[in-house]
């Protein structure tokens, strides 16, 4: 192999990183009756609800790229599992919140707790210096692969986009 430099280096880690997160979130999909499609609805509602952003069917569904019929198919299925609650916007009766149970967070944090344990003890490690450097290129590496977002959005795009 010939030498690529640090920045492919770090661009393959990246990659290799990215690759073990997405086995470990089919593998928690698949041990628990779940399409991988539900675990990203999963994350984009925990994301929403730690940006305090209102999760809606249809904002669901843009975030996943589905259409109506397949968001609310993907919206059903969650619900008889347990993971997802629907309840009418206290604002506007006419809009129906999106969010995910305590059960299925309880859930996540069974599989996922130990890997977000260990990411975060190596993080304590670093100097602030070293953490704003990690911050920024995890920033720009998502924005360099992410869609752009549709007209009249952000530039970051979808609420906790960038994590």
């Amino acid at each position: 192999m010939t030498d690529q430099g640090p920045e492919l280096e770090i661009v393959h880690l990246l990659r290799k990183v990215t690759v073990e997160f997405a086995l470990r979130q089919a593998e928690f999909a698949t041990r628990h009756g779940m399409h991988p499609t539900d675990v990203r609805a999963l994350i984009c509602l925990l994301d929403a609800a730690r940006a305090g952003t209102d999760a809606t069917a249809g904002w669901l569904g843009a975030q996943l790229g589905l259409n109506s019929a397949g968001t609310t198919s993907l919206i059903d299925r969650l619900e008889r599992l347990g993971h997802l609650d629907r309840a009418r916007d206290p604002r506007d009766r006419r809009r129906v919140l999106l969010s995910v149970t305590p059960r299925a967070v309880e859930l996540g944090r069974s599989f996922f707790g130990p890997l977000i344990d260990d990411t975060v003890a190596v993080l304590r490690t670093f100097d602030e210096s070293e953490t704003v450097a990690v911050r920024r290129f995890l920033h720009t590496a998502h924005r360099a692969v992410a869609p752009p977002p549709p007209s009249g959005r952000g530039t970051d795009g979808a609420a906790g986009a960038d994590g």
